[in-house]
């Protein structure tokens, strides 16, 4: 009896939550906006977020409050008819598809993988073969060796580590033949079979496109926000159930297993009491992005494809762009964008003539600079591109910094904070 008036509870604010949503026409480029004046966001703040957008490859950012535009912003020459590869943010289209497939009775996540790859699939012995499931597919549990090939798909690349289910490792091409097992199971090419579910109804277009053995979508910005909305409606879109399963979405946004408690199916958590990383096999204690919301679920890419989704504030924000070529999932990089969204919001009080006043000389520098207008009381903190601590020595209103490149000063005083770019060669 607990558990239904609990469901029914649930149940009942998540379509609270979703009245609250706006969704755009499917078709055409209407879409409603709001002004950040109307969330107490400073433009001067902006422009600092923005600059550091910039300054780390971005190529288009969006915020999307109660589903309407608050930011939108494209750099260069990317505008919002270019197109842009997701990376490993494909995942969690790929989890969502997954569900949708299973709730029109295609497949069954408790099914065995060779029930639709076929048997010899990988390298392992039918016995250890038989124990990998869809469920292991979804959360990166399959066990095989992601070690020495993680993107190779062919069965001589896929061998035995551990049994399904006892090790977590973020394993590519499992996750790549996700995309066979549902075009095999629904006897649809894959492409079609999205198209068909979230093009018409909710204006999602792109394509998954080969590039080796990884498979990803590509799309304009904007179809990467609308799937972001289509996550914060929980798989509804304007009153329409996209996902018609609240039992397997609640399952995907949260933990799927105890050795990645920061995991759900092919979706990152936020706020969980630990979590993994691609590529080792050691468990950081506390939240994936501790400046995030803790309520906050991800589908993030190689060099910084992020689409947040933050249940709490009604609130999706999306980066696509380029990055350093090696962070698979950029949990970091996310973390020092949303210390930066935390500070958009004006403070009473603020010291106007500290943000008029404060400068930086020389910039660019050959490493060491002077911070006019700081004072003995000012927190100073420096970070590089990735939003990671650089070290430095202060003497008065001198700064030494060892590093070159570019890098991130910020100063904080009474609450307010000021963020400046400086270049060190």
């Amino acid at each position: 009896m607990r558990f239904l008036l609990l469901f029914i509870f649930v149940f009942a604010v998540g379509n609270i939550v979703q009245s609250q949503l706006y969704f755009p026409p499917a078709t055409g480029t209407t879409w409603d906006t709001m002004s950040p004046s109307t969330l107490n966001w400073c433009p001067q703040k902006i422009n600092e977020l923005y600059d550091y957008l910039e300054a780390t490859n971005t190529k288009s950012f969006m915020v999307l409050k109660d589903g309407k535009i608050v930011l939108e912003k494209y750099f260069g020459t990317f505008t919002a008819d270019s197109l842009h590869v997701w990376n490993s943010a494909s995942k969690t289209l790929v989890g969502f598809m997954t569900g949708i497939a299973q709730k029109e009775g295609y497949l069954s996540i408790s099914d065995t993988t060779s029930n639709y790859l076929g048997t010899g699939w990988t390298s392992l012995t039918p016995t250890q073969e038989e124990k990998i499931t869809i469920r292991h597919q979804l959360t990166m549990t399959t066990g095989m060796d992601d070690i020495t090939n993680g993107d190779c798909t062919d069965p001589g690349c896929l061998t035995y580590l551990a049994d399904a289910g006892t090790r977590w490792s973020y394993h590519n091409a499992p996750y790549t033949l996700m995309n066979t097992v549902i075009s095999t199971a629904t006897g649809q090419n894959f492409n079609t079979y999205i198209s068909s579910k979230l093009g018409t109804p909710c204006g999602i277009s792109g394509l998954f496109v080969t590039f080796g053995y990884n498979k990803v979508f590509v799309s304009k910005t904007r179809s990467f926000a609308r799937f972001g909305l289509l996550l914060l409606g929980e798989g509804n879109w304007n009153g329409s159930a996209i996902l018609d399963d609240p039992a397997y979405f609640q399952d995907m946004i949260n933990s799927s297993q105890n050795i990645n408690p920061s995991y759900g199916y092919l979706t990152w958590l936020n706020g969980k009491s630990n979590f993994m990383v691609p590529g080792v096999q050691f468990s950081f204690t506390g939240s994936l992005s501790p400046d995030a919301p803790a309520d906050m679920y991800s589908a993030l890419g190689k060099n910084g494809q992020i689409i947040d989704v933050v249940p709490s504030q009604n609130l999706v924000l999306v980066r696509m762009g380029e990055g350093d070529n090696t962070t698979l999932v950029g949990t970091q990089y996310n973390d020092s964008i949303w210390v930066r969204m935390n500070d958009l919001v004006c403070t009473a009080g603020m010291n106007e003539t500290f943000f008029s006043e404060f400068s930086v000389a020389p910039n660019p520098s050959n490493g060491t600079i002077q911070l006019n207008g700081l004072e003995d009381g000012d927190f100073v903190k420096v970070t590089n591109s990735l939003g990671q601590k650089v070290e430095f020595e202060k003497n008065g209103s001198f700064l030494t910094i060892r590093e070159k490149g570019l890098f991130f000063l910020m100063v904080e005083r009474n609450g307010n904070h000021k963020t400046t770019k400086i270049i060190l060669d």
